[in-house]
């Protein structure tokens, strides 16, 4: 019988070349990782040698590579070439022995599990698949629910079959494999009964960023092959992974509810043994897991990660009656793991236009072309080179003309969906989840797909004008002066780790107040007090599912800093408290009625003025909550937090007692507090805010424009406006005295240093801590102070 079929727990990871990646690794996840709590469903494997046995019993091998010769030679269109192979297993019986082995070993199972016609999932392994270096992702069929022993073997010739389904034999000569040289081994396990719970994929690196540090996890309701095969929109987690070992953090950075618009489930009628029904509301508005679930996975996820040495890809189910979470699949991660260090290619977007629909980006590129609008795989030779597929989903079937596509669009599918995987492999940037686009996008009509502005993708009106860099990781020279980065939102930290910056010197809230968040703190506070109708109506819709409408703002403001915190962990992010204007304020959602109209809110209540206010402060609690969540439950102490605005040491005492009675004392759990050096008083009194702060940035625009006074929006006046002023110049240098006599660290967050290499020689020359700039300038910026450093200290 172990000619024929091997149980998994007696394969490990170099049974390969018998029992395929697929089994072989679940084998080794059982006879390994069972011991530190992993469950994994029990079961066995046909081998090769089975395969190879029906192939020669039924002489197929003769007339398979007559078929694939003719394709190859051009006689025959993939299609045909595959219908006919597959007709071939049609026809074919099973050999005796492996008939009996398969029966023999399905009873056993059955008895296992005490049952005596054991329901069962039928999956494929094939002997080149579930690679380092390549995924295969969906080539080969499964088949769930499977109860009998006739039906079992049924299915095991269908997935013999699957072998050559069209996108499996495109797949094998993108590759570069010999068809001949791979052979299936079939997987039979007892089924989770996920139909009655939820089921999902984890990846234990970020898949679109190659992130190390985190894991990401999509589920929904049902059995798992709708998320595998991009049929539904997931919820999805994403994990910080260094932190999962401290039992007192609860590190979940993001946590987004998917459409998850219908489940796959088991059906006792017809003749499919499952069968797709929508989901309701309630379940399309409930998370499928809990965040003990997620963290238990993540930890797993950690914990399989550790015993193969990589990133990996792994399927998992929640059993619906019992609660027990299961790993299902194991395979190495084929895309971010594989990446160069070496370089980092980026893609901006010159222009902006009308956005068309928007999705889940996956790929960080921008594409642009002619929509062709596909309804079926059957109408997939009628694709057109270049141009931009868009369709409802796309599952492995059109792995064929992906390579061709210009760009991807679809309907539904997640970041984890086959789709998603293969899609990233071949590098083409695709937009999914996008709910209309085999609606709104018409044929022939020009678009620009771009998935470079955070973790929303956008498809825009026309072809739009684009840039591509690609800037070189090595050799980046040391410097004793950090240079930092300035960054707004969590997509773009992510964007961005692999920068040789040395931290984050002013990460801005206001990006995720504006954009995730939208609505004005204190709309959110008072909301049967807002009165426009229309706002209170969207605060509803935007907070649906949040009975407490003050953690809505909570919950998303802490989730966003903490991304931008684990970025750069251990290395400092200093987070600005907000500072809006009373305009800006005035323009989120139910914020009109809170907000006084000022005549030059540029001077006005903004930044520390408005902590302590009777009128504001409240709504400054939720801020510090958020704050006091990511550095104490989130376990990111690498966060700053920076007082923006402040204009006297009285008004500091002020805002540091505020902080303290809501919970961000200065001090304890060794959090420090900067503040923000913008205007003249900062500057003329730093000894006595150095005896409040930790540390100064210098805000260099407003400083400019207050000691000038300048409008630094004003056109008239731009010949006029300079960081590099003598009288700018002369702030800075006593702001760095003043300073560095009370042992107080001064950096800069401004984009001078990057204009302009004169004014980084200057700030290296007067001793400054830190720079912190854009992003795209910080290898010019470390490469200037390398030099200006080396000329001070030669």
């Amino acid at each position: 019988m172990a000619d024929e079929v091997r149980w998994l727990e007696t394969v490990g990871s170099g049974d390969v070349e018998e029992v395929g990646g697929k089994n072989a690794s679940l084998g080794e996840l059982i006879g390994n990782l069972a011991e530190v709590g992993i469950r994994v469903p029990g079961g066995f494997a046909t081998t090769a040698s089975a395969y190879r046995s029906f192939l020669q019993v039924n002489g197929l091998d003769e007339q398979i590579a007559t078929v694939l010769g003719e394709l190859a030679d051009g006689k025959r269109e993939l299609a045909d070439a595959g219908a006919a192979i597959r007709g071939l297993f049609d026809t074919a019986e099973f050999p005796e022995a492996t008939a009996e082995a398969i029966r023999s070993a399905y009873a056993e199972l059955g008895e296992r599990y005490e049952t005596d016609d054991v329901d069962v999932a039928v999956r494929s392994s094939a002997t080149a698949e579930d690679l380092p270096d390549a995924s295969f992702a969906g080539q080969q069929d499964t088949y769930l629910n499977i109860t009998g022993a006739d039906a079992l073997l049924a299915a095991c010739k269908d997935c013999y079959a699957s072998l050559f389904t069209d996108r499996a034999i495109s797949y094998r000569v993108e590759q570069g494999f010999e068809h001949t040289d791979v052979a299936l081994s079939i997987g039979v396990q007892k089924m989770v009964r996920s139909d009655l719970g939820s089921a999902g994929v984890m990846f234990t690196i970020d898949s679109d960023t190659g992130f190390p540090d985190t894991a990401i996890i999509n589920g929904a309701w049902g059995l798992g092959e709708n998320v595998v095969g991009g049929e539904v929109t997931p919820d999805q987690w994403t994990v910080y992974k260094p932190f999962l070992d401290r039992e007192e953090l609860t590190p979940i950075l993001a946590r987004t509810v998917g459409a998850k618009e219908r489940k796959l489930v088991y059906t006792d009628s017809g003749d499919e043994p499952t069968t797709n029904v929508d989901t309701d509301d309630e379940e399309r508005r409930a998370l499928v897991l809990d965040d003990d679930e997620v963290l238990t996975l993540a930890r797993w996820g950690v914990t399989i990660e550790q015993h193969y040495g990589r990133p990996m890809d792994v399927e998992w189910a929640e059993d619906g009656r019992t609660g027990e979470l299961f790993v299902v699949q194991a395979r190495p991660e084929t895309v971010q793991s594989r990446a160069g260090a070496g370089t980092l290619s980026t893609f901006h977007l010159d222009e902006t236009g009308e956005v068309l629909v928007s999705g889940l980006a996956i790929g960080q590129a921008i594409a642009a072309g002619e929509v062709q609008v596909i309804a079926s795989a059957d109408d997939v030779d009628s694709f057109e080179d270049g141009k931009v597929l868009v369709t409802e989903m796309t599952d492995p079937d059109w792995v064929p003309i992906m390579r061709r596509a210009a760009g991807i669009v679809t309907d539904r599918g997640g970041r984890t969906s086959h789709a998603a995987i293969v899609s990233r492999e071949l590098g083409v940037p695709a937009v999914v989840g996008t709910q209309d686009a085999t609606e709104r996008l018409a044929a022939g009509r020009e678009v620009t797909l771009s998935c470079v502005e955070g973790d929303e993708g956008h498809v825009y009106d026309g072809i739009l004008a684009f840039s591509e860099r690609e800037l070189d990781l090595e050799s980046v020279p040391g410097t004793s002066t950090r240079v930092m980065m300035n960054i707004g939102s969590p997509a773009a930290a992510m964007q961005w780790w692999r920068l040789p910056a040395h931290g984050i010197g002013l990460a801005r809230m206001e990006y995720l107040v504006n954009n995730v968040i939208q609505a004005h703190p204190l709309a959110l506070l008072h909301l049967d007090d807002v009165e426009d109708d229309d706002a209170r109506q969207q605060i509803e819709e935007l907070t649906a599912g949040w009975p407490d409408k003050a953690e809505y703002f909570v919950d998303h403001l802490a989730r966003g800093i903490a991304t931008i915190a684990a970025s750069q962990y251990p290395e400092p992010v200093v987070v600005r408290l907000s500072d809006f204007k009373t305009n800006e304020y005035a323009g989120l959602l139910g914020g009109r009625q809170f907000e006084p109209e000022e005549e030059n809110p540029m001077l006005g209540w903004r930044g520390a003025s408005r902590y302590y206010s009777d009128d504001y402060k409240e709504a400054f609690a939720l801020e510090c909550r958020a704050l006091d969540r990511v550095r104490t439950s989130m376990g990111f102490s690498n966060v700053i937090v920076m007082v923006p605005f402040c204009r006297t040491p009285e008004e500091a005492d002020r805002v540091l007692e505020t902080m303290a009675e809501f919970g961000l004392e200065r001090g304890r759990d060794d959090l420090q507090v900067y503040v923000m050096a913008e205007i003249p008083s900062n500057i003329l009194q730093a000894d006595e805010f150095a005896d409040r702060f930790d540390g100064f940035s210098i805000g260099s625009n407003d400083l400019t424009q207050l000691t000038l006074g300048i409008g630094r929006d004003d056109d008239r006046l731009t010949h006029l406006f300079d960081e590099r002023s003598p009288a700018v110049k002369k702030m800075i240098t006593m702001l760095i005295e003043a300073a560095h006599a009370k042992d107080r660290y001064v950096g800069i967050c401004g984009q001078g240093p990057s204009d302009h290499p004169d004014l980084a020689e200057f700030l290296v020359e007067q001793g400054i801590d830190s720079m912190s700039l854009n992003p795209d300038s910080v290898l010019t910026v470390i490469e200037r102070v390398a030099e200006a450093e080396s000329r001070r200290d030669g």
